[in-house]
């Protein structure tokens, strides 16, 4: 795999996991975000995690609240190792991942949907736990297995009950992740059901990767501008509507490309501002985009990027 598709992996993994995971049980004082009617409910402290991480963008703040979830919550489970993915802990992703499987495994004698959901979750992040501890040709065969078991509980639960919102969000971003990496695979359908999808902060922002990884860079542009709007100290949507912007400019020449290399920097740095909610590596990948972009947009080599500039890229003098 070449390096610059990590960062990729790395998102599209933090929030695809959680995505396929979503599914809500258990303790009554809480709603679910995903249903109006016939609702379930999530322990308080997985689904406030859930929302600070992916409404807040806050990683740290996300991780306390994780110390003390609930433990026979699945959702919590695929919550840490999502996390412990992008921190590159894979011992705790290992052994997370397994816990979301095997908490499943006994949901579906109760709750089948969720059971199914959650199968699908843990077989997928045991899947990326292989990959990235014995590496991609090893680990092929095995991954591949996991792959099917995804697939094969995803349809069981889509018998149960096809519209049913959470499972438009958990395949709408299994479809788009094949779409955006195999030929022959329709993008617009995994977009539709998406659409169709609840929370809408986390249906919409991969709806926008989705983009991204298409380069459909305005319609991604688009999808985001009211999530920032609504969200204005997440990070992420910051970081995402940068990346976007800068792929638009890609695609422009003279004052035009610079125009929107600006607006670019500018999304970076407001996601810089609060970068203290992210976990370090994606920081780094943060400041590494964000200065090259500057550089660009400076006519110097992107790949040269010192600290010893007069300006650096977050804009403060040095």
């Amino acid at each position: 795999m070449k390096n610059k598709t990590m960062p990729r992996l790395k998102q599209w993994a933090a929030m695809g996991t959680a995505a396929i995971a979503l599914s809500l049980w258990s303790s009554p004082a809480s709603a679910d975000p995903f249903r109006t009617a016939n609702p379930r409910a999530v322990g308080e402290k997985t689904e406030a995690a859930f929302k600070t991480l992916f409404q807040q963008g806050n990683y740290v703040q996300a991780a306390e609240l994780l110390k003390t979830a609930e433990d026979t919550e699945p959702l919590s489970f695929a919550l840490k190792a999502a996390l412990a993915f992008v921190n590159n802990d894979t011992a705790a992703m290992g052994q997370n991942a397994t816990l979301t499987r095997t908490t499943a495994e006994t949901l579906v004698q109760t709750d089948p949907l969720r059971g199914y959901l959650y199968q699908a979750a843990g077989h997928f992040l045991e899947g990326a736990y292989t990959l990235s501890t014995e590496g991609t040709v090893r680990s092929t065969p095995i991954v591949l297995g996991q792959l099917q078991k995804v697939f094969d509980n995803l349809k069981e639960a889509e018998k149960i009950s096809p519209n049913d919102p959470e499972l438009n969000l958990i395949k709408g971003y299994m479809d788009l992740m094949l779409a955006v990496n195999l030929p022959f695979s329709n993008p617009d359908q995994a977009i539709t059901r998406l659409q169709n999808a609840n929370p809408a902060y986390l249906a919409q922002r991969g709806i926008a990767i989705g983009y991204r990884d298409l380069g459909r860079s305005q319609e991604g542009i688009d999808t985001l501008a009211p999530l920032i709007q609504q969200n204005p100290d997440n990070p992420e949507l910051y970081y995402l509507n940068a990346q976007l912007l800068r792929l638009k400019s890609d695609k422009l020449q003279g004052e035009e490309q610079r125009k929107v290399q600006l607006e670019s920097i500018k999304s970076f740095r407001e996601a810089w501002k609060r970068k203290s909610t992210l976990p370090t590596s994606l920081v780094e990948q943060l400041d590494r985009e964000g200065c090259r972009t500057f550089q660009s947009y400076r006519g110097k080599n992107p790949n040269v990027c010192s600290r010893n500039d007069a300006i650096n890229w977050e804009g403060n003098p040095r």
